[in-house]
């Protein structure tokens, strides 16, 4: 069969795209591994305060297989141990671990379970009440932009004594922008078994906060949050210190590499 100059051209050009196509494909790796380093005015975790209103420097590792098993550990400083349990109790020091798997019930519906710890290295809080480390399982479910998830601590809570069982309930929306700016409200509920003083559930408390974060590229991003809770003064407000869950406005920077 002789081509005619036109088909020729054609189909010259179609085996060459192919072959393009064929040298510049890469695999989907079987991992990844990340790593990151940020700065925050203040460290919150569940609305609270763990530097007692100070900045934070943290770093963290991130490792995950296509799978869909992670794993990870996040490092920062932190003083509520020392400031809010009280002497003789130290620790200036909070290390996460975590392990989980994350996969998909439906095409719409994705979820993520895994165990999460909390590591104090060198804290001397059970010199007061009991020791600050804490494990905790959680779940959670993610449909569309929205995702919900459940955290149970499998002990005692963050050096709260007889408080195995304590419960967070949370609730957020990742909701893009465009140009890199995405806008993330939360809301989550805490509650701690066994807390009677100074009265009755002192210890729960539901928080809330608005993120709006920037992706400037190449690992760079920046984060402003408005943050609030209903913690009671009661519990979470100690001597010369103020509560630990008042409102404020936290602003980070982070990079990705």
């Amino acid at each position: 069969m002789k081509l005619k100059p036109a088909s020729f051209l054609a189909l010259t050009l179609l085996l060459a795209g192919g072959a393009v196509m064929a040298q510049t494909a890469t695999p989907t790796p079987d991992y990844t591994l990340s790593y990151n380093v940020g700065l925050v005015s203040d460290y919150r975790a569940r609305g609270l305060s763990q530097t007692t209103f100070k900045p934070a420097l943290q770093a963290g590792v991130d490792f995950a297989h296509k799978s869909g098993v992670y794993l990870g550990a996040i490092g920062s400083n932190i003083n509520w141990i020392r400031d809010y349990v009280g002497a003789p109790a130290k620790g200036s020091l909070e290390v996460d671990l975590y392990a989980g798997y994350k996969g998909s019930l439906t095409q719409d519906i994705a979820f993520d379970i895994g165990v999460f710890r909390y590591q104090y290295p060198g804290n001397t809080a059970s010199k007061v009440i009991v020791d600050a480390n804490t494990t905790e399982i959680y779940g959670a479910l993610t449909y569309g932009i929205v995702t919900a998830k459940y955290s149970q601590s499998t002990g005692n809570f963050v050096a709260n004594a007889n408080s195995a069982g304590s419960k967070y309930f949370e609730v957020a929306a990742n909701i893009d922008l465009g140009k890199g700016l995405t806008l993330t409200p939360h809301i989550g509920r805490q509650t701690i078994p066994n807390v009677s003083a100074p009265q009755p559930d002192s210890g729960n408390y539901t928080d809330y906060s608005l993120t709006l974060s920037k992706d400037f590229g190449n690992g760079l991003s920046a984060s402003v949050s408005a943050i609030g809770t209903d913690a009671k003064d009661g519990f979470y407000k100690v001597g010369g210190f103020d509560n630990l869950g008042k409102s404020t406005v936290v602003v980070g920077l982070k990079y990705n590499f």
